[in-house]
């Protein structure tokens, strides 16, 4: 692959942890700048610190717009253009019945997993504009396509990500923004580790999962980067679950 994004500028949210960080470190790689948005700037800066001048840290809380906006200027502002954004900020959520779950905790998943994402890409398309195009990738999840008891906010969120990447590669795909989702399985990251911290409970979504692991941020990363890639140059509008063959079950 080499360098085959040299001269690009790549924003990533949730890019001080996990699947944010593993695209932060792999755009790095391929010649792009990077600019790492995180809730937590101070994971943000640890990030950008092994990659090198062309990076930049941003805090921002994507359930904001004006953060949001503010963050695609900053990153124009360091760089000069936006070629690539990866929305994989997120956060897991409250698990309960329907009628039991807490307003508060259903209001936050939507600001954060789904109009978070929705800000970003409203902030970002002008600046793609400019210069003929871009790609932007959504994180959803493989609950993006399927359920589970008590995940009434994460499952709507993360269904609605993928309904989202549809209607805006379709707005867009005559002007050069090409716009892709991908849903990943259980991913060892910290926040996995945190929602599932029950070894028990470990142990058995592994044994739920046909390749018999967790995935490991990098392996999620490779596919975000290609779909930023010029490689995936014809493919917009799409869903791409990676999770270890679960929902084929």
């Amino acid at each position: 692959m080499g360098e085959e994004l040299a001269g690009k500028v790549a924003l990533v949210t949730g890019g001080g942890s996990g699947i944010g960080a593993a695209c932060a470190r792999l755009f790095a790689a391929q010649g792009a700048a990077v600019v790492a948005a995180d809730f937590d700037r101070a994971a943000a800066e640890r990030v950008i610190a092994e990659l090198g001048e062309r990076a930049l840290a941003v805090a921002v809380d994507v359930a904001d717009a004006a953060q949001a906006r503010a963050m695609v200027e900053r990153s124009v502002a360091a760089f000069g253009r936006l070629d690539a954004l990866v929305n994989s900020a997120g956060i897991s959520t409250h698990n309960a019945p329907a009628a039991d779950y807490p307003l508060e905790a259903w209001d936050r998943a939507l600001a954060v997993n789904l109009s978070g994402s929705f800000y970003a890409i409203r902030a970002a398309i002008p600046e793609m504009l400019k210069t003929g195009g871009g790609a932007i990738v959504n994180v959803s999840s493989m609950m993006g396509q399927i359920a589970h008891p008590g995940g009434a906010a994460y499952v709507s969120t993360k269904h609605a990500l993928v309904g989202l990447t549809k209607a805006v590669a379709l707005d867009y795909a005559r002007q050069g923004i090409r716009v892709n989702a991908v849903g990943p399985g259980v991913v060892d990251t910290p926040m996995t580790r945190t929602a599932i911290s029950d070894e028990n409970i470990r142990r058995v979504q592994m044994a739920m999962t046909p390749l018999g692991r967790f995935a490991r941020p990098e392996e999620i990363a490779e596919l975000i980067c290609f779909l930023c890639s010029p490689r995936a140059s014809f493919i917009t509008g799409a869903y791409y679950v990676a999770d270890g063959g679960y929902v084929v079950q």
